[in-house]
């Protein structure tokens, strides 16, 4: 009969801003593997063929992000599919992009602390798709009104967080005028019963007013307070310990020498 190929294990999706990797295990020796996807509704697309690695990008195949998909990772000989009526093959849950890929971090192009108000500005992730024009296509033209960003922002050096929604690219916010704050802003779909929040973006602080008590703390500052007090107490010590020195220095000198 036919020999026995390794069947693949651990058939895994990794998709982000709809860019999808399927992963597998193990590393093939004396024999390749073949992606095939499977749509509910569409024909099957083979991918990566008569590969040795463990991973192969499927992004371009899964142009329809709300049908459903499963992958095929089918284990063939050197010699290729004919061998075999059916070659071993193992198959990965089902994935749909709409509701499984990851947001990815969004970006925050401007920020501003005036008075009272701070103001971000921020751009959506793109994703591998474009239009026919050549442009990529960002979240929010896949999502559109699925889809909002959350603003959480906090004094500076403080624990407790508030947060602000906007379905635009634009957060204003009533922030205390006379304290930094820092913040970072996340996708949400709204809609969705797992992988609602996407990444996190980075976190910027403003520096408005910023004084050396915000930057160094308050410990710095009774540092300089012990240090201008003993400084002050050495002033006013000092003199009188010489002047003290001095006047007993001048008695001794009038005392008559001994013997004499």
């Amino acid at each position: 009969g036919d020999p026995e190929l390794p069947t693949a294990v651990n058939v895994t999706w990794s998709s982000i801003n709809f860019k999808t990797i399927l992963q597998w295990q193990p590393k093939p020796s004396g024999y390749f593997y073949i992606v095939e996807i499977h749509g509910q509704t569409s024909d099957t697309k083979k991918k990566c063929i008569m590969t040795e690695e463990t991973e192969c990008d499927v992004t371009d195949v899964l142009r329809n992000v709300k049908e459903t998909y499963t992958a095929h990772v089918l284990s063939v000989p050197s010699s290729g599919t004919d061998d075999f009526d059916k070659p071993p093959f193992a198959i990965s849950e089902k994935f749909t992009p709409y509701s499984q890929t990851i947001l990815g971090k969004p970006e925050i192009q401007n920020y501003t602390q005036k008075g009272s108000k701070l103001n971000v500005v921020f751009r959506d992730p793109l994703t591998p798709y474009t239009f026919p024009n050549g442009s990529f296509q960002s979240i929010r033209d896949i999502f559109q009104h699925d889809l909002e960003y959350k603003l959480y922002y906090w004094k500076d050096q403080s624990s407790g967080k508030k947060d602000a929604t906007t379905k635009s690219h634009q957060f204003e916010v009533s922030v205390d005028s006379t304290k930094n704050y820092c913040f970072y802003i996340q996708g949400i779909i709204p809609s969705r019963r797992e992988n609602r929040h996407g990444q996190e973006s980075m976190v910027l602080c403003t520096s408005v007013g910023r004084g050396i008590l915000d930057e160094y703390g308050a410990e710095v500052f009774i540092i300089i307070a012990v240090v201008a007090i003993a400084v002050i107490t050495l002033a006013i010590v000092l003199p009188v310990i010489l002047c003290k020195r001095k006047k007993a220095k001048a008695a001794r000198e009038k005392e008559p020498l001994n013997g004499v």
